[in-house]
Order: C-alpha cells, then structure tokens, then sequence
C-alpha cells in the first residue's frame, strides 16, 4: 500500500525528471494535494468516480473557472498517469471547453497613457518590455542584465514558451527606461538578474509586473481589463523577432 506522502513525493520526482517549469510544479502539487484531502480515502480505493465528483465539486461549489478546473484534472491525470502508472478512463473525466476570448486591444494613446502612469522608473521598464519587446509575463522576471544586447537593439528571451530561446527587438524608449533604472536601483543580483528579488536573491515574481501593470491602470482613465499579456497582445502584430 502506497502512503499519500510517498505518491505524491513520486508525483514530485517525476515532474523533476522531465523539467517541467516551477509553476507548474507548485499547481500540481497543491491541486493534487486538494484532490486527496477532499476524497479522504486511501489511494488504492480511488476511482474515475472520486475524481468526476471533485470536478463537479470545483464546478457547482467552488464555481471555480474552466481554465483552472481543466488545471485540476490535468495535474489528477498525470498523477494517476505517471506516478501511479495506473490507466484510467479520461472519458469520463472530460476536460471543459474554454470559451475563446481575444484580449482587450490597447490604443496608442492609451498604451502611452499607461505607461506614464507608472509607478516608477522600474515598473515603467516593465511595462516597456511587455509592450516594446512582447515579452511574457515570465519572459520578463527572468531577464539577466547580459540578455540586454544594446549595440544590436535586440533581447536575448531565454527558455521562452516551449524553451526555446530567441531574440526580441529592443525599442530606444525601453532602452532608456532600462539605463535610467539601472542608474536608480544599481540591481545586486547575485545571479546576475535584472530584476532580482527580494533580498537579491533569484528574480522579481510574476505577480509584480502584474502589480505594475494594474497600479498605472488604477491612476488611468482606461475601462479595459488590462493585463501584461494585454501589452504584448497589443504590439505583437509590430515585433520583429530575430532568429
């Protein structure tokens, strides 16, 4: 009989064993350890039953979104898939459908707007990046002051979606928002981040560019919902990316 602890440290072990990010992880983690407290019962005993009533659970109780009950099950199935290496019936543990929906389109004016509502020269350097050079949300935290290339105006993005690197145009209004935060904070990061974190150790977390993005939208006259994403989205069709 395998105990709750040793299959979920087998859950952790195999995430590691095939690289998969941090944040996914932490999101398997907490939402397998949900899924077996909410069932109670040893691991043996659960079926496709325990898991359509959890679903059903974070759907009618919880009314949590599609997006993060479809989060749910894909960490439950890769628990039972891989750390249990159990075959279960997936039809009927059907994953919802998610409503596609376009993210809301920025004028210029208010692009301009938002960015001068920044808080500060380092959440306007954010901003830029998400805007100027389309970075992502996790592109950007991870951005190391010698992925700067100032003399080529690009971006080196490491292990970018899919972990493939590239390169990203570098716009002058971002580059001199950059050198003026770099006069400013004088970033210590041990591992050479340019945004480094609290302590400078590792790097800023997502929720800051988030944090940034929505402190300049408070002190806007914008009604959109505006996100980072919102800003890449906006310029994505302008980039030119180097290969």
């Amino acid at each position: 009989m395998i105990t709750k602890e040793q299959a979920v440290q087998k859950m952790m072990d195999d995430i590691r064993l095939r690289g998969l990010s941090n944040n996914t992880f932490n999101i398997y983690l907490s939402n397998v350890e949900k899924f077996l407290n909410y069932c109670g019962r040893p691991i043996e005993e659960l079926t496709e039953i325990d898991v359509r009533k959890f679903i059903i659970h974070l759907i009618t109780e919880q009314k949590l979104m599609p997006a993060t009950v479809n989060s749910y099950s894909s960490a439950i199935r890769f628990f039972f898939a891989v750390a249990l290496n159990r075959t279960m019936n997936y039809l009927q543990m059907p994953l919802l459908k998610i409503p596609k929906k376009l993210p809301e389109i920025l004028k210029r004016s208010e692009v301009s707007e938002l960015i001068d509502k920044s808080l500060n020269i380092k959440h306007k350097a954010l901003l830029l990046l998400a805007y100027g050079s389309g970075l992502r949300n996790s592109e950007i935290v991870k951005l190391k002051i010698s992925d700067i290339d100032s003399p080529s105006m690009r971006v080196l993005v490491r292990g970018g979606k899919g972990k493939k690197g590239r390169y990203s145009i570098l716009s002058e209004s971002t580059l001199y928002a950059l050198r003026e935060y770099w006069r400013r904070y004088r970033p210590k990061s041990t591992e050479g981040y340019l945004f480094p974190g609290w302590g400078n150790t590792g790097h800023i977390t997502q929720r800051t560019v988030e944090r940034a993005v929505e402190t300049a939208l408070s002190q806007t006259n914008i009604k959109k919902e505006v996100s980072p994403h919102t800003l890449r989205y906006t310029n994505k069709n302008k980039l030119q990316t180097f290969s």
